[in-house]
């Protein structure tokens, strides 16, 4: 049998994660990682305690919106804003850290991470806009785009 890499390890937990996403249109999950220690976990969803797209409908659904387009309107903080904001709640710094998503981020994640200080960017699913290549490039994140792990789980009984 063979052991699973650290990155498809850290992916697997991040497709976990995704899964308390609240979206309607995408479950994307995020896991910041240092040292092979997790630091904090963030999926896509309502702000905490309010009403969300599994009760209400999607927003930019019922107003047309294309994916990639007007943040704004939409109930869900992002899986990337939210892994930065549960760090900062515990006092955990994401600098030096590399983040595993689901999905690439959008501009807006992507300059909050770039501010988080992050060293790595680690996905195997693209979202609907590549602005984030360029802004990473800049600041020195290394990107990795590796294939989607295995949905299985191995383990010996």
């Amino acid at each position: 049998m063979k052991r699973i890499s650290i990155d498809e390890y850290f992916l697997k937990i991040a497709l976990v994660v995704a899964e308390r996403s609240t979206c309607v249109r995408h479950h994307v999950g995020a896991v910041a990682v240092r040292d092979k220690h997790i630091l904090a976990t963030g999926y896509n969803g309502a702000a905490s305690g309010l009403k969300d797209c599994l009760e209400l409908g999607c927003l930019r659904d019922q107003n047309g919106i294309a994916s990639g387009t007007h943040h704004e309107i939409c109930r869900a903080i992002h899986a990337e804003q939210n892994v930065i904001i549960q760090s900062s709640l515990h006092g955990v710094s994401l600098s030096g850290a590399t983040v595993y998503c689901t999905h690439t981020p959008c501009i807006i994640c992507a300059k909050m991470l770039v501010n988080s200080k992050i060293k790595r960017f680690v996905s195997f699913s693209h979202y609907s806009e590549d602005s984030f290549v360029e802004l990473f490039k800049e600041a020195g994140i290394e990107v990795d785009i590796l294939d989607k792990p295995s949905d299985s789980i191995t383990f010996l009984s």
